[in-house]
């Protein structure tokens, strides 16, 4: 079977497993595990930011990322088809009790110019206070669009002129960062809190990472014991991470070199209607209707190879 559902379906490979198997543990919750405490300072320094804490899943490590930014009755800015939004179970209204102000942009991403239209005036009382901005790059819906350098600069220069804190949903940071070539640190420094999954395409079993200040991340423990996210001797799990971080990035161009030729091949097809262009390791395809779509992948799974619908004519391959 070839599942291109996700690349949330990746597994660990023997070395990972063994390295994790090997791994020293102890209470993480009392800050003694040292392999969690390895991989968080590992991560830490390698974008430049004073601390991390290690957590379940990205939806955990996002939530906890804007709680510590939002107060309730807040606003948070986000692009509509934001994972923060849209698939983490209406987890900023009810975590935060912010609202949620979601604005268009081109394949989920967005620009200083649509955000600074949206932050409310905070001499209006009619207006809940914008308290967060928040981005994702790559843009899962966008086919996993990679934000332009700049345009993050802007964004970010907009945020210090309001005051306002910049959050990164960064799930599929390393696939980004791996075709930019731009330094993690230079990157990082646009960011007040910064959200990583290592169980994508990276091939973790589990876990994400929140990273910011030392003051940031002893609020952000607070935050994951009230959701229920300590954890004991979570070594074992932390060392598949680590691991991945130490091993498993560049090979994320060979996931690119495949979504470029499932692209090639797709646009190739007379029932494929269009292509969004691939830039890292999301292939989304157009078909005629939901019909088509339906059949085309059922089709597929017959032939063993699994993908999934993506919205209305809409097949997704990652």
């Amino acid at each position: 079977m070839i599942d291109l559902r996700s690349d949330t379906v990746t597994k660990p490979t023997k070395e990972m497993l063994d390295f994790m198997m090997s791994a020293p543990v102890g209470d993480d919750v009392f800050g003694e595990d040292p392999t969690v405490n390895e991989l968080e300072n590992y991560t830490a320094e390698l974008f430049g930011k004073e601390a991390a804490i290690f957590c379940t899943s990205g939806t955990q490590s996002n939530q906890i990322g804007i709680n510590l930014h939002v107060k309730p009755g807040g606003e948070v800015i986000c692009h509509y088809e934001s994972h923060v939004f849209k698939y983490e179970g209406g987890g900023i209204a009810r975590n935060s009790h912010a609202s949620i102000r979601t604005i268009d942009g081109d394949r989920g991403r967005l620009k200083a110019s649509a955000i600074e239209k949206w932050i409310n005036p905070a001499h209006d009382v009619h207006f809940p206070l914008t308290q967060l901005v928040s981005i994702e790059d790559t843009a899962n819906r966008g086919g996993g669009a990679i934000y332009n350098g700049e345009d993050i600069r802007e964004i970010r220069e907009l945020c210090n002129v309001h005051n306002l804190p910049l959050h990164l949903d960064g799930a599929r940071l390393f696939n980004a960062l791996v075709e930019t070539k731009i330094d993690y640190k230079v990157y990082a420094e646009n960011f007040d809190t910064i959200s990583i999954c290592l169980s994508k395409g990276l091939g973790a079993p589990i876990g994400s990472l929140l990273i910011g200040t030392k003051q940031q991340i002893l609020q952000a423990r607070r935050i994951r014991k009230v959701f229920g996210g300590g954890m004991r001797q979570a070594g074992i799990i932390a060392a598949g991470g680590l691991f991945a971080l130490k091993n498993n990035i560049d090979r994320l161009r060979v996931d690119h070199a495949h979504a470029k030729e499932i692209e090639g091949v797709l646009k190739t097809l007379p029932w494929i209607v269009d292509v969004v262009p691939v830039e890292t390791n999301i292939v989304v395809a157009i078909v005629r209707d939901d019909e088509s779509r339906n059949n085309v992948i059922s089709k597929l799974k017959e032939l063993n190879i699994l993908c999934m619908p993506f919205g209305p004519h809409m097949i997704r391959f990652v």
